[in-house]
């Protein structure tokens, strides 16, 4: 009965005039961003990060979350029109719905995208509301240690669900790591690797890395693909609604995306790029139905599944945040960064101290999955308008806009010059085939993980074994030694190497 309560009260703080405004503008700028290659919603939130300062915390946070979950359904549309994943959780829905638009059937691809984004938006949602509180009751019993260990389990996570190869997995999130041990040690307020560099003190800026890596590599890695590889089915999108066949294989694709993509968005380290790998790799692993296309070549599982996946992904990775105040992905480690701007402090105590801002979010996310359904399959006209404009006339304003973004955070030029570093190693890690995810996730988490390992050494007097002899905490350890055993065992190995590949 509660639950109903708080979620009345939350539809009552989302149904203001200026909620609903914002929460709209976060939608429309977040199908914008999600449609417009290159840039991320890292990258754009991470822009407008400065501008929620003259915002109420409530209007503020809701804008950024239809931002987030926004360039979810926008990303498809690039996806499967222009072969361009729009976002990064966009990645596998290329695959098999650019194949569905070569033969000409992009709408039934973008409906199943959007059809099955907005159930799985809905079910994340209402999970949300749901186990947000018992969690934010558990939270309350964690210390140091367990921090420490939901943190390993978080990145072993990161490792085990990264496409690619696992040794690459592994040594971007060392990379990570080691980037976050630059700045000033917390314990000492000694500087640490910033080599006499004035600017290295404060640490590298999450906004810099995120931008440079996804936002400059990722224009860097487009620019170097000739034109004509981006060819727009601007013609061929009619008949939106998907055939009965269709949905007979899309509803359970689309159960299983919501459910995994649910789950992997509650463990740190999860979110919606690996919910959107992960529902891929279980769709590559049922078996085929008679008649059906296989996988690479247009199935339409293959975007339904993936997309339902990153949806509830997105969702649900609010869970972590609002009940540990533990960022599971760089999305949410902005949030962070806006509900600080705002003197909020995100953890359990958001709850209590702050119901309006904490039921008014999750409230705001059923109004706009409902915006983004309106938004994106009847308006799709526009957004294949937009896709028609060369990126070569789009990618300098991009380029600005992150440069505004990444100066206007410290007012220093500094930063932009590391951006334009990182965004040369985002480069070479795109040639190279690692994925960068790995890499923020490391440099969030780090921090944090040293930090609570210090404290809980510091309160154990030394004694190591305090990480397992809490039950908690060795019940954590024990999840991450586990996840690591079944992902070297040779035959889930193969498998999945295999479910990456592309047939």
């Amino acid at each position: 009965m509660e639950l109903f309560d708080n979620l009345a009260l939350g539809f009552g703080v989302a149904f203001t005039f200026q909620n609903l405004v914002y929460c709209f503008v976060g939608c429309l700028l977040g199908t914008l961003i999600g449609v417009l290659p290159g840039i991320g919603p890292v990258a754009t939130i991470a822009m407008l990060l400065p501008a929620t300062y003259a915002l109420p915390p409530v209007a503020a946070l809701i804008m950024l979350a239809g931002i987030y979950y926004g360039a979810q359904y926008g990303g498809s549309t690039t996806a499967i029109l222009v072969n361009l994943p729009g976002e990064s959780s966009s990645v596998v829905t290329v695959i098999d719905g650019y194949q569905m638009a070569r033969k000409g059937r992009a709408g039934p691809a973008l409906a199943a995208a959007g059809l099955g984004s907005f159930f799985a938006g809905c079910v994340g949602t209402l999970i949300l509301a749901a186990f947000a509180p018992p969690l934010t009751e558990v939270a309350f019993k964690f210390g140091p240690a367990e921090y420490f260990s939901l943190m390993v389990l978080g990145l072993i996570g990161a490792v085990v669900l990264a496409s690619g190869s696992l040794l690459k997995a592994v040594a971007m999130i060392v990379l990570g790591l080691l980037m976050g041990l630059v700045g000033t040690d917390v314990n000492s307020g000694v500087a640490r690797f910033s080599f006499d560099i004035p600017e290295l003190t404060d640490g590298i800026g999450f906004v810099t890395i995120a931008m440079g890596v996804f936002g400059y590599g990722e224009i860097i890695a487009n620019l170097s693909r000739p034109d004509d590889e981006r060819e727009v089915f601007t013609a061929k999108v009619e008949g939106l609604f998907p055939t009965k066949e269709d949905f007979k294989r899309m509803f359970p694709a689309v159960l299983r995306g919501t459910a995994l993509g649910s789950a992997l968005g509650i463990l740190p380290g999860g979110g919606a790029l690996l919910a959107a790998f992960a529902a891929y790799t279980v769709e590559k692993k049922t078996k085929l139905q008679p008649g059906e296309v296989p996988f690479g070549q247009g199935n339409i599982r293959g975007v339904a599944s993936p997309e339902s996946a990153n949806n509830a992904g997105s969702q649900t990775s609010f869970i972590p945040l609002l009940t540990l105040g533990i960022p599971p992905n760089a999305v949410m480690a902005l949030m962070v960064g806006a509900m600080t701007i705002h003197n909020i402090q995100p953890g359990p105590q958001v709850m209590t101290s702050n119901p309006e801002l904490f039921w008014g979010l999750i409230a705001s996310m059923w109004i706009g999955n409902a915006m983004l359904v309106i938004l994106n399959l009847p308006l799709i006209g526009i957004w294949i308008k937009l896709l028609t404009v060369p990126y070569r006339w789009l990618y300098p304003s991009i380029v600005l806009f992150c440069a505004v973004g990444v100066y206007s955070t410290n007012n220093n030029t500094f930063d932009i010059w590391m951006v334009g570093a990182f965004g040369l190693i985002g480069y070479i890690f795109h040639k190279l085939g690692t994925e960068p995810a790995p890499l923020l996730l490391g440099f969030i988490l780090g921090p944090m993980m040293e930090e609570n390992l210090r404290r809980a050494l510091l309160l154990s007097r030394g004694d190591w074994s305090v990480f397992v002899t809490r039950p908690l905490s060795a019940g954590l350890l024990a999840a991450a030694a586990l996840l690591l055993i079944i992902v070297l065992l040779p035959a889930v190995k193969n498998k999945r190497e295999e479910a990456f590949v592309e047939d």
